[in-house]
């Protein structure tokens, strides 16, 4: 199980999916993570743990708060170990695509 939400607007992206990650957060506690698109490029911060880890770790960081797109997840892991690898948001190979998901993807 995993919570998932997005915002695309003109607020600050940030609050809003971190304010709905805390709502969801009972459909996966093992790890959160965000993604904000600043200026055509797109920024990941992820963290195995709750969502308070995860707001811990965009404090920490000097993170921009600016973003108007955005999405987040949690994670409940059913499958892989719950670490920061395994965490969500997740690019692919060439840093272009980020995704997220809810289930198991097998190749």
């Amino acid at each position: 199980m995993c919570g998932i939400v997005a915002y695309l607007g003109n607020k600050q992206a940030l609050p809003i999916i971190l304010s709905g990650l805390k709502k969801l957060e009972y459909r996966g506690y093992d790890s959160a993570g965000v993604a904000l698109m600043f200026d055509n490029e797109i920024a990941v911060r992820k963290t195995a743990g709750k969502v308070t880890d995860l707001e811990n770790l965009l404090g920490s960081n000097g993170y921009d708060h600016t973003a108007n797109i955005g999405f987040g997840h949690t994670r409940w892991a059913t499958h892989g170990e719950p670490n920061n690898r395994n965490a969500h948001p997740i690019f692919d190979d060439g840093n272009e695509i980020v995704v997220i998901h809810n289930g198991i993807i097998e190749n």
